[in-house]
């Protein structure tokens, strides 16, 4: 699958989207204004502009997302490593966890990603 580029305004318009799908355009036009303080038109733009790269569809004044939070973040995580860490996995957590606390509960969590990883599950 295509991976459509979701610039940072747009994430957080998708935000709300992926909390409150499907909504309509009425629904969706105040969240944004109440939310992100955007004009009425500037959240039409934004459905515009998402529709057109396949990451949401309007069917008649609805709104639903075409991806899933999950994907996009996955899309924004692939971009990320390739462009900082010139493909490097290991980099980029060597240079994560330099940085971050980690508990206890975050080490085995992740320890349990690894085993599931290579007992061939996701």
């Amino acid at each position: 699958m295509e991976k459509p580029k979701i610039f940072e305004s747009e994430y957080r318009f998708c935000l709300i989207l992926w909390e409150n799908e499907p909504v309509t355009t009425v629904q969706l036009v105040k969240l944004c204004q109440d939310q992100l303080g955007w004009k009425r038109t500037t959240t039409y733009t934004v459905i515009k502009r998402l529709a057109e790269r396949g990451v949401l569809t309007n069917d008649n004044g609805t709104i639903t997302a075409l991806i899933s939070k999950e994907d996009a973040q996955g899309y924004e995580i692939d971009e990320l490593v390739e462009k900082k860490f010139e493909g490097s996995l290991p980099a980029f957590i060597a240079a994560f966890t330099k940085r971050q606390d980690m508990s206890e509960a975050d080490l085995d969590e992740i320890q349990l990603m690894i085993d599931r990883i290579r007992n061939g599950g996701k």
